[in-house]
């Protein structure tokens, strides 16, 4: 199927001409994650939204964001989106809808789920029915919602806001944006202990260390404590939110669910169990036995399950009664089942477990162990009827166990399937080829991101022809994964979720013996570096006297004092002494401005520009830490408008300021502008990963936040100033050396009264940046 892109682009031009840009640099990225059938909907749609009539921030922001929704949910959900703003368009503005449209990446990313995505439309509408005033401010929080509450959550706090409130319009939009009390009060109420979108990714690396393969992992809606985990489909869906169980925190309840789900997997009997003719409870008490089966099966190969699974029951035994006494001997079954030593108390029950471990050594991968096992305990407790109805027996307390429809599931499962939920555009296979493959069976040795395979070798493939690599000549480097940051809109004093893109990107590497140079170059700064190392370095152990409540004694503060005694003057009590360790705890990050502004040559100075200085600088402040011993980390950044913030990383903590990174701080370039805001929060999360107390991010630039995309010069540096106001919220310290002259007007309301410097001469900077920071860390 070919996209006509162009008669899409002069339809969308006809109503909103500034729409051609966006399409432009939308379109690239709805390629990657939609089919050709996706990529037409998804334009039929902006087509409908620019004939909607409701301007074209609407339309803009369809195009911006529904390529993320797509990525996290997959291409269906863009035609779900797209209806939920046509039916917004009747009953709110277009501002509101455009608000909507770009919450959508947030929403998605923190429900993960297509079905629970749909939920969240469904309860915007129903929010814009009954409590239209609350939606736009409820709109500008959605990312710090989401992180705190489950959908069902959500829902319930939305729901008692509109209730509550519906006649006083003004309080429900200040409940709506979390400014009464009741709002943060219920808001309390309705949190969560664990989150599954902040446990998944740790699950997916948990699940594929125990079994070596990939599982598929999905959050469900959790709306009762009833609700059990399942597989279906070949996906595990697990509760969107866990709380803490004695001593077990949500995570440990997550990879409980998460190991006995991939237990049944792993132990599966290729012949399977058949329902015929038996009844719920007989099939409820044949899934107990074959719990304990599988779980023995995973715990030979991984002891450590085990004591995880027993604790959990142990602890949801302690809390609350059991629903039922038959309820309540079922679950210490499962505890007998675990341990051969356990007893349960009922002779039936006992002889089941005996049972059990007398046959399990042998019949580990036999399911009809279960069936039979099953089918003797139901008979026995239906002899003494005492059998309970089946939301009595599902009631038992096992926090992590499944409802096991996955045993009863007929046919063969196909686990390949599983890819299914991965967009075809995202499925990729990277191989290692031979130089014969690659010559005669290549279809295109330059393939993008979109190829389904992607061929290397493991020795460059050279040209004679260009006398380079094919990667020399025609070669990208590598780009990360995007990280998206909201961003600070000081107009409607509202955060923009998911508003801007950083990737992390390489640079050229150049000539290490250019550092070299510059530090020889410098030698009187240098020596006055020295000076600085001396005066920081870390004095080490040291003794503290004349200490009233020290550690221990003074042996010469306890002989004057006793002469003093003898000679019958006042003695000094202060007579201990302390040994501390004098050590320093503290991270530094230098980051670095690479706008195309550091390319401009200083006058001055023949031959030399702004970005040689600041390399100069970059190198004389890495030598000064290095002598130190303090962690540090020299990134950069530029952007080329909010979708691409590029974020170069030139050395990094842990990293020594060996040749290698010397290498790559020669090659350093300047271009495009300056999106500081989002670089700030970028490198924040590179700071708050070091376990070091102080974190301090250094920045040092030559003008104020810009970009090509905004007009307005505030806007970005409003965001800067937001960025500074959460780095110091979480413990870092973020300071600016700046080389704009004019950077009073702008410089102290970004960072704070204290916390920048001018340089007046750029000449100045390499030798004033190792002293400002000796200054900062003293």
């Amino acid at each position: 199927m070919t996209i006509d892109l162009a008669a899409y682009s002069a339809d969308l031009c006809k109503a909103a001409p500034e729409v051609r840009a966006t399409l432009e640099a939308s379109f690239a990225d709805a390629a990657r994650v939609m089919s050709p059938a996706g990529l037409t909907r998804y334009l039929d749609g902006a087509r409908a939204l620019c004939e909607l009539g409701r301007g074209n921030d609407v339309v803009v922001t369809y195009l911006q964001e529904m390529p993320q929704v797509a990525r996290e949910c997959g291409e269906d959900l863009v035609g779900d989106c797209l209806n939920a703003a046509l039916k917004l368009s009747s009953m709110t503005s277009g501002a509101v809808i455009a608000l909507f449209l770009a919450s959508l990446p947030a929403a998605a990313r923190r429900l993960g789920d297509p079905d629970l995505l749909r939920g969240y439309l469904a309860l915007i509408h129903q929010i814009a029915a009954k409590a239209p005033r609350g939606l736009r401010p409820m709109l500008g929080l959605i990312d710090e919602l989401l992180s705190k509450l489950t959908l069902s959550g959500l829902r319930r706090w939305a729901s008692y806001g509109a209730e509550a409130h519906r006649r006083d319009l003004v309080t429900l939009a200040k409940y709506f944006a979390l400014e009464t009390a009741d709002a943060r009060s219920v808001l309390q109420k309705e949190r969560r202990g664990t989150l599954f979108v902040a446990a998944q990714r740790k699950l997916n690396f948990y699940l594929r260390a125990l079994w070596g393969r990939d599982f598929f992992l999905r959050p469900a809606a959790a709306e009762s404590d009833a609700f059990r985990p399942f597989i279906e489909d070949n996906v595990f869906y697990l509760p969107d939110a866990v709380d803490p169980l004695g001593a077990h925190s949500g995570h440990d309840l997550f990879r409980a669910m998460a190991a006995h789900l991939a237990a049944h997997v792993a132990a599966r009997d290729p012949g399977g169990l058949s329902a015929e003719a038996l009844s719920p409870a007989q099939m409820a008490f044949i899934g107990l036995i074959e719990d304990a089966r599988v779980e023995y099966r995973a715990t030979l190969l991984f002891p450590g399950l085990k004591p995880l699974w027993r604790s959990l029951i142990e602890d949801a035994l302690t809390t609350g009664e059991a629903a039922h006494p038959t309820t309540a001997l079922l679950e210490r079954l499962a505890l007998a089942l675990m341990e051969p030593c356990l007893l349960t108390g009922d002779d039936d029950l006992d002889a089941i477990a005996d049972a059990f471990h007398a046959a399990i050594e042998a019949r580990a991968e036999d399911a009809s162990l279960s069936y039979d096992l099953g089918l003797d305990l139901y008979s026995r407790l239906a002899a003494r009827r005492v059998v309970p109805s089946l939301r009595l027996i599902e009631a038992a307390r096992l926090p992590y166990r499944d409802d096991n429809r996955f045993i009863w599931a007929m046919g063969e499962t196909d686990w390949d399937a599983g890819e299914a939920y991965v967009p075809a555009s995202q499925r990729q296979v990277r191989r290692t080829a031979n130089v014969l493959e690659m010559v005669n069976e290549l279809d295109c040795e330059l393939a993008g991101d979109d190829a389904q395979e992607i061929w290397r070798l493991t020795t460059p493939f050279w040209l004679d022809q260009e006398a380079c690599t094919i990667n020399e000549l025609e070669g990208t480097e590598p780009v990360s994964e995007p990280f998206p940051y909201h961003e600070w809109d000081y107009q409607v004093q509202l955060f923009k979720p998911d508003w801007a893109t950083v990737t992390e990107r390489r640079q050229p590497k150049g000539d290490p013996a250019e550092i070299d140079r510059i530090l020889a170059d410098y030698k009187p700064v240098t020596a006055r570096i020295r000076q600085i190392i001396d005066m920081l370095q870390p004095a080490g152990v040291q003794r503290q006297r004349n200490l009233e409540d020290g550690d221990e004694i003074d042996l010469n503060a306890a002989v004057d004092a006793m002469v003093a005694i003898r000679m019958g003057s006042q003695p000094n009590t202060r007579i201990t002494m302390r040994t501390v360790v004098k050590t320093r705890d503290l991270a530094v990050l230098v980051l670095l401005d690479l706008s195309e502004s550091t390319n401009d040559p200083i006058a001055d100075m023949e031959g030399k520009t702004v970005l040689d200085l600041t390399r100069e600088a970059a190198a004389l402040v890495a030598t000064a830490i290095s002598g130190i011993g303090d962690p540090f980390a020299i990134h950069g950044f530029s952007s080329d408008s909010r979708h691409d913030v590029r974020y170069f990383r030139f050395k990094d903590f842990g990293e020594r300021f060996d040749e290698a990174a010397r290498a790559r701080l020669a090659g350093m370039q300047g271009g495009y502008s300056t999106r500081m805001g989002a670089a700030m929060r970028h490198a924040g999360r590179h700071l708050a990963a070091q376990p070091q107390r102080r974190k301090l991010l250094l920045v040092v630039t030559d003008g104020a936040p810009a970009d090509i995309d905004e007009r307005d010069p505030h806007t970005l540096r409003h965001d800067a100033a937001k960025a500074a106001e959460e780095l110091h919220a979480g413990g870092i310290m973020s300071y600016c050396l700046t080389l704009d002259p004019r950077a009073d007007d702008y410089v102290r309301r970004i960072f704070g009264q204290n916390n920048y410097t001018i340089i007046d001469h750029v000449r100045r900077l390499p030798e004033k940046l190792p002293t400002l920071f000796a200054s900062l860390t003293r």
